[in-house]
């Protein structure tokens, strides 16, 4: 909490005696939202307590964004930011008590002293960047970094004042309609799309912050709001005065296009790296890809993952719909060769995409239209396809992939048929037109846009976007075998040969997938009941029920053959299905944020059904994860990637990636590898034995465009089927990530 100047007396409203069990010593200063006054704790700890002025003490808002504001401080305490120690943001006058900083702002100790000389530059430099980091991988966007929200302690910097950070790619909005900041220090996005702010812009505000602490003035400045605005969307940042070697790495900093800016990781490595002791410093694991001469002459297959399920591992094949979508908030066109710091930059993607794309459009009667497949067989070779109304709606195609077939849903296209060798398009069928408002119809009920097809019971089972009828097709025509209308039902998810259609209340309606015939009714739980089951629909079915308080979960087995309750059991805190395998279901732990704190394995073969619960290092935002046997892969808004071995005797988090990525899709393990999609089109490939990512494709969105919500790829034998928000589909060869 920083030793605010004194802006004046204070009205005698705005001096209360305790905050808590506080009393309050002296008034350090003021700000919009509050006082700040130092006190001492009972064990002589000298704290910052900051309380709410009265006028805000009883407004909602105000007390909603306090709250947010002990949240996030709370998340993020560490080494270079003030660490939280006590908070009432209930109280009658909310306040929240940190450890009392003894040192100036950063813009008083600029004002005082003039500009930083190119050492001290550094040191700020690289502590903020790794607070950012840390900010980061608590799943929280500062949104209002600048220079009076830096203390300069003896120790390093560290970053104050929440009162405007929300969770990484949230929807909540502090102001309607208010652009949230201070806009020197603003990103671009900020002024464009506040919606789509994600943690690259504390990136752009932390290169404005180093400008004005290297020359006592920020790259945009001016005496008109307004024109600063300007600035900052449409010109480049004045950077005359800064440090010669600091130049490329703070432009690059100020690029206008989030995904071009470098992630706090690098930033870290790249400033220690430009200081006298940086050979003491860890070099940054960043993989670059390899010139075409070296690609020529590279082993086809890197090694695998020894410890890694093999290609049964199967990410994103068929029943891989039913994990939550993801996506990416980042820049949309291709990221151009980044100057040399530390290590050698990341070199533009070369990949040769070989197939014309293909725009169709389906009948729109529900009747199949059949193209013959490719009747030689031919080398793989890299393809792309274009299904439907490329990107109209920002939505990218769903796919799955099971033995020698490739299916996908899209936008205009209904369902699809492809071959998988080349990207043909064999068949399409139901294809329906978006709705009026340009949603899916019904939103957040069966019509999930993260649903893949699902081959079971030998049909194909598929809700195509903006449908109601859930229809059983025939895998290789695509002609309806049966079809039924879900419009009245919450979810859909399948289990074998069976689809559960459930409500919001518990209730749940098992269909045999081969004929569409009812097989049992039951109610195995409440509002929040969730339904998981093995793909191959082996063992029971589960329903998982968080209770109304959140600190406890039922888990009931159920017979998938007559709906009968097995058993239940009653685990501790609140609990979401992830997978569930041969004798185990796996969960996520969520806190009472919605943040995600911990894997739960659930053993459930008869007899012992024991829990394993592993906790992990930070907790993640809007969290995905998919199984790979005893280990779960878990991502992140914010790009934070982990691995966790649930294993008995194991039970800790092998590795965490951060990936720069602010969103991403469920990881689709297969082979020592993960693949993810990103929101610009991107498709990732990190090696799973170290975290290590080994390659990438380039963008395939451009103008600005990405999207937030993106399905997993789909995997198969040497090959990776990805989709892309302008409606594109495409396959890369699997052996080699580093020639993509």
């Amino acid at each position: 909490m920083p030793p605010l100047q004194s802006a004046g007396p204070f009205p005698e409203a705005e001096h209360p005696e305790y905050a808590g069990q506080y009393h309050l010593e002296e008034c350090l200063g003021t700000g919009g939202m509050g006082v700040v006054h130092l006190a001492t704790s009972g064990s002589g700890l000298r704290l910052a307590v900051k309380v709410i002025h009265g006028e805000h003490a009883s407004d909602p808002e105000f007390r909603a964004r306090f709250r947010q504001e002990v949240a996030a401080a709370r998340r993020v305490s560490g080494a270079f930011t003030a660490p939280v120690v006590d908070a009432d943001p209930d109280a009658g006058r909310p306040w929240m008590a940190t450890l009392f900083i003894d040192g100036p702002t950063l813009a008083e100790r600029v004002k005082r002293n003039g500009p930083l000389g190119p050492q001290e530059l550094q040191r700020v430099g690289a502590g903020l960047a790794e607070a950012l980091r840390d900010i980061h991988r608590a799943g929280v966007v500062h949104r209002d970094l600048k220079p009076s929200n830096v203390l300069l302690a003896p120790d390093g910097p560290k970053v104050i004042d929440f009162g405007i950070s929300r969770p990484a790619d949230s929807d909540l909005r502090t102001e309607t309609g208010k652009l949230i900041g201070t806009p020197p220090f603003m990103a671009p996005e900020q002024f464009q799309r506040p919606r789509e702010v994600g943690p690259e812009a504390d990136v752009f505000a932390l290169g404005a912050v180093l400008v004005h602490a290297a020359t006592g003035r920020g790259p945009f400045d001016s005496d008109s709001p307004y024109i600063v605005a300007y600035q900052v969307v449409h010109n480049e940042p004045d950077l005359a005065g800064v440090p010669q070697e600091l130049v490329p790495l703070l432009r690059r900093c100020l690029a206008k296009e989030p995904g071009d800016r470098p992630t706090p990781y690098e930033l870290m490595v790249a400033l220690r790296a430009s200081s006298p002791s940086a050979a003491c410093d860890t070099q940054a694991h960043i993989p670059a890809q390899r010139p075409p001469s070296e690609r020529a002459a590279a082993s086809p297959a890197p090694g695998a993952d020894a410890n890694a399920a093999p290609d049964a591992e199967a990410g994103g094949s068929a029943g891989a719909g039913d994990g939550g979508p993801g996506g990416t908030a980042g820049g949309a066109v291709r990221r151009p060769r980044r100057p040399v710091v530390l290590w050698a930059a990341l070199a533009a993607v070369v990949a040769t995409v070989a197939g014309a794309g293909v725009v169709l459009a389906g009948s729109g009667d529900g009747s199949p239209a059949r193209r013959t497949p490719s009747a030689a067989p031919a080398p793989f070779r890299p393809w792309s396809t274009t299904l439907g109304a490329a990107g109209a709606e920002g939505r990218a195609p769903v796919c799955a992939t099971a033995g020698a077939a490739l299916w996908c849903t899209g936008s205009g296209v209904g369902v699809a048929g492809l071959d998988p060798a080349h990207g043909t398009v064999l068949w399409t069928a139901g294809a329906k037109a978006p709705a009026a408002d340009g949603g899916t119809g019904a939103m957040g009920g069966p019509n999930d846009e993260g649903a893949a097809p699902v081959a079971a019971g030998g049909v194909l089972l598929v809700l195509p976007p903006g449908g109601t009828r859930y229809r059983a097709l025939d895998p290789s025509s695509g002609a309806v075998r049966w079809e039924r209308d879900v419009a009245a039902y919450a979810a859909v998810r399948t289990a074998g040969d069976l689809v559960l259609l459930t409500t919001g209340e518990g209730s749940v309606l098992a269909v045999d997938a081969a004929t569409g015939a009812d097989r049992w009714r039951g109610r195995h739980g409440g509002a929040g009941t969730e339904w998981t089951g093995t793909p191959d629909g082996t063992g029971p079915v589960f329903a998982t029920t968080p209770s109304a308080d959140g600190g406890s979960t039922r888990v009931a087995a159920v017979s998938p053959a007559d709906g009968r309750v097995l058993w239940t059991e009653r685990l501790k805190g609140s609990l979401t299905p992830v997978a569930a395998g041969d004798g185990t279901l796996h969960l996520l732990e969520v806190d009472t944020e919605g943040f995600t704190v911990a894997v739960v394995r659930l053993d459930t073969a008869a007899p012992g059904r024991s829990t394993r619960r592993v906790a992990l290092t930070a907790p993640l935002d809007q969290a995905q994860a998919a199984v790979a046997g005893d280990l779960v892969y878990v991502v992140g808004a914010g790009g934070s990637l982990l691995r966790v071995d649930t294993a008995k005797g194991a039970g800790r988090e092998v590795w965490r990636l951060e990936t720069a990525v602010a969103h991403l899709s469920r990881p689709a393990p297969r082979g020592g590898h993960l693949y993810l999609s990103a929101g610009d089109g991107r498709l990732l490939a990190v090696e799973t034995g170290e975290g290590r990512l080994v390659g990438q494709t380039k963008p395939r969105m451009g103008g600005g465009r990405h999207a937030s919500v993106l399905p997993a790829p789909a995997t198969a034998p040497g090959r990776v089927y990805a989709t892309a928000p302008d409606g594109s589909v495409f396959a890369v060869d699997a052996r080699d990530p580093a020639r993509w």
